[in-house]
């Protein structure tokens, strides 16, 4: 994520110095306006503000004054005001002008630091119900959940039997078979939609942040804690909380959870006040937790507290004849280009894809058809489109990251082809002709190929 610019607007350059080198140092990008009218002249041309921190007396335009014309030319930025006049009728004002808060001067660098953090708390909030009521309005998630094979049949009908209900909800299931996607369901389905679900990658987060993530802190309950901060637990409050892979966090952490499920109440990491929190948990896996507990990696008590609703995922081979639904929604997601139809791909190619194992999944199926889109600029997919080998998942190239990176398009192709030649070469024992012959391209095509990425000569050569 890129970082969010604020701008600093005070005709006093100590204040708006000061401020700049403490909020640089908070992670922020930070410009600076002397005037009323230098104001004006950054929003105005779209530059990028995330937040507007200015005082209220500034020579050309008085911050009620650039706050009316915010609202009048419809330019969508936030401001916090500094005023050194706190009273009642200024604050009502600036509030009712659209202003998110104001700041009583003189002030503590803490004080700024805690309004700028929450209204970017509040602003990532906002934003998450906003997409989530989109999605309950447009496009229930359950529709993106495809299958007609009988395990997928059951795993229907209990999310329908269980999503309106306050039931803990454990998915279980390997890596890429949809677990998210089914809390997802859950939650639009439950009668805590219009509320958020905040999700949690338990795995992704060293142990020392997780609880903090959970559970929030208090100010200087630890080096880096400046602030108070809510956690993941408290955001989700009259809504959903999503865990996943839960099978990775620490004991310590596990005991902390259980005494949410069990009295929905915590204390922040530092703190003694009891938070009371009203948030249904969902959680995920891919451990067979029941040979965790055996192995005394996880807390007995609260397997037992999260496996009330279970709904295990089948993988992806168990389901083989889901794939040709799976594909055909797949070429109709991953277009090769905005308002272009779907590709097409032939019979032979589905057959390959029936032979994979798939030990990547739904979503190894996923990425391979959104590669082959790619490779056949969005015409007919053919055998040599497609890109399946044992690798691990980390191997296979991942259009989706690229596409968020904004990787040039020349390059994904480029490493997409030399990966096909690499696989090529292990299929055919090093035998470049038959490589070729997999590739559906000639001798000389390969032998060019081989050498424009570097990898000439590491192929065996076929004997005479």
């Amino acid at each position: 994520m890129s970082k969010r610019h604020i701008l600093i607007a005070d005709d006093d350059p100590s204040i708006r110095t000061l401020l700049r080198t403490f909020l640089e140092n908070e992670g922020y990008t930070v410009s600076e306006a002397r005037t009323g009218a230098e104001v004006m002249n950054i929003i105005s041309n779209g530059r990028g503000v995330d937040l507007l921190v200015m005082d209220l007396r500034m020579p050309e335009l008085s911050g009620m004054d650039i706050l009316q014309r915010i609202n009048e030319q419809e330019l969508g930025v936030p401001v916090v005001l500094m005023t050194a006049f706190g009273t009642s009728n200024i604050a009502i004002k600036a509030i009712q002008l659209g202003a998110y808060d104001y700041i009583t001067k003189p002030f503590e660098l803490e004080d700024v630091l805690v309004a700028i953090q929450r209204f970017f708390e509040y602003q990532d909030l906002a934003a998450e119900v906003k997409a989530l009521r989109v999605q309950v309005g447009a496009r229930d998630p359950s529709e993106r959940i495809v299958g007609h094979n009988s395990q997928m049949l059951d795993i229907y009908k209990t999310i329908g039997k269980v999503a309106r209900t306050e039931a803990t909800v454990l998915i279980v299931g390997e890596t890429g078979t949809g677990k998210e996607l089914v809390a997802e369901t859950i939650h639009v389905n439950s009668l805590r939609r219009t509320a958020p679900l905040i999700k949690v990658a338990c795995a992704s987060l060293p142990e020392t942040l997780l609880e903090s993530e959970l559970f929030g802190h208090e100010k200087g309950s630890f080096t880096s804690a400046y602030t108070q901060r809510k956690g993941r637990f408290e955001l989700a409050h009259k809504g959903s909380i999503f865990l996943d892979e839960i099978g990775e966090m620490s004991l310590g952490t596990q005991k902390k959870l259980l005494r949410v499920l069990q009295e929905r109440e915590f204390e922040r990491v530092g703190g003694s006040t009891p938070i009371k929190v009203d948030t249904r948990v969902i959680a995920a896996t891919n451990k067979d937790l029941q040979a965790e507990v055996e192995a005394g990696r996880f807390r007995a008590d609260l397997y037992y507290r999260l496996n009330v609703i279970t709904i295990q995922m089948p993988p992806l081979r168990d389901r083989k004849d889901d794939i040709p639904f799976l594909v055909e929604h797949f070429l109709d997601k991953h277009r090769f280009a905005p308002g272009a139809p779907p590709a097409k791909i032939t019979d032979e190619a589905i057959e390959v894809l029936m032979r994979h194992d798939w030990p990547g999944n739904v979503r190894e199926l996923e990425n391979t058809i959104e590669r082959a889109v790619v490779l056949s600029q969005g015409g007919v997919i053919t055998g040599q489109h497609l890109l399946l080998t044992p690798a691990s998942r980390s191997q296979i190239i991942d259009i989706s990251e690229r596409v968020r990176n904004r990787t040039p398009l020349h390059e994904t192709i480029a490493d997409v082809e030399r990966q096909m030649i690499l696989d090529a070469l292990r299929q055919a024992d090093g035998n470049h002709d038959r490589a070729a012959e997999i590739l559906g391209i000639s001798r000389a095509q390969l032998t060019a190929k081989m050498k424009a990425h570097g990898i000439a000569g590491t192929a065996r050569e076929q004997p005479d």
